[in-house]
């Protein structure tokens, strides 16, 4: 049966920590793994703009042994001349792997159901759990506590935007890491209520937990891990949402957040507004390990991706 990873959840929390520590271990062996050897090729299909993902997907694949195809927006018929579940069809004769950084989480389920091949969601609407895998793979190294998953136990506090990707997939993963999970976010903006109980259901099988709240301080309080994420997210309406008038301004992450915690680290997935989401003593400060977690995408991507051609 032909794995996928659309959302966090596809990763039971063993398969999560194993992902993490092949992931630990390709980052100390770069070209241990090359599950792509041929070159086979691996498609990273872009319906949005992108940096980090396109630059560690390419890279990530090439260090696999294989050769990335970028398939960047009106490129292809993916989804307009040609259906998704053709689209799917055709590519999974020719490529060995397909990352999709797309709007719709339908679309990606879609193709999954499709694809004779792995399908990785780059990101969507709903989720970005490739972020994730970097994100725990980062919290391990500066916060892990050396024991089970090095994560279990351990606090995470998002503030801001509770109903994006990033909000749900660390509800998700966090729970799936058995890790405490607050979401500070004002009313309005909190988080699916199905992601939220599909959240608390996994802590409760892990003895993590997941929470929203819209009191910044309090979600603070004895937090190992502080993290942000933009107020506009890709493909939103910036109407009210950036300027001083925002329902965000009291969620930036600032050093008096920072304060509340249990010695916390920060993270972001970036890019970054200084002075927006989070204060740039914060994030340019000696807690912030944004570049590492940046980083870390090439090592977890190309974790995941080994693991996933390893069981389809």
């Amino acid at each position: 049966m032909t794995r996928h990873f659309l959302r966090d959840d596809d990763l039971s929390p063993d398969e999560q920590a194993e992902v993490l520590d092949l992931a630990a271990r390709l980052k100390a062996a770069p070209y241990s793994a090359r599950p792509f050897e041929g070159p086979e090729t691996v498609a990273i299909v872009f319906d949005k703009t992108s940096t980090r993902t396109r630059v560690s997907f390419a890279a990530g694949v090439a260090e696999l042994g294989g050769s990335p195809l970028i398939i960047n927006p009106g490129e292809s018929q993916l989804g307009h001349k040609e259906s998704i579940a053709d689209s799917a069809q055709v590519l999974s004769r020719m490529v060995a792997t397909i990352a999709w950084r797309t709007y719709a989480q339908a679309g990606l389920e879609e193709m999954a159901a499709h694809a004779t091949i792995p399908i990785i969601n780059a990101l969507s609407d709903d989720f970005h759990p490739c972020q994730l895998l970097a994100d725990l793979l980062t919290i391990r190294e500066h916060r892990g506590t050396g024991q089970g998953n090095g994560l279990a136990g351990l606090a995470l506090s998002y503030f801001g935007d509770g109903a994006n990707n990033m909000a749900h997939s660390y509800l998700l993963a966090g729970a799936t890491a058995g890790m405490d999970v607050r979401i500070a976010a004002p009313d309005g903006h909190q988080p699916d209520p199905q992601v939220l109980a599909r959240a608390q259901e996994i802590a409760a099988a892990t003895g993590g937990s997941a929470a929203v709240t819209a009191d910044p301080v309090r979600a603070a309080q004895g937090a190992d891990v502080l993290v942000t994420d933009t107020w506009v997210s890709m493909g939103q309406d910036h109407a009210g949402r950036d300027d001083a008038a925002s329902p965000f301004t009291a969620y930036q992450v600032t050093e008096e957040l920072m304060a509340a915690g249990r010695d916390p680290i920060f993270l972001h997935c970036l890019p970054a507004y200084r002075g927006k989401e989070v204060a740039a003593t914060v994030i340019d400060g000696p807690r912030s390990v944004v570049f590492d977690e940046a980083e870390n995408r090439v090592h977890a991507q190309k974790a995941l991706m080994t693991w996933l051609r390893e069981r389809s």
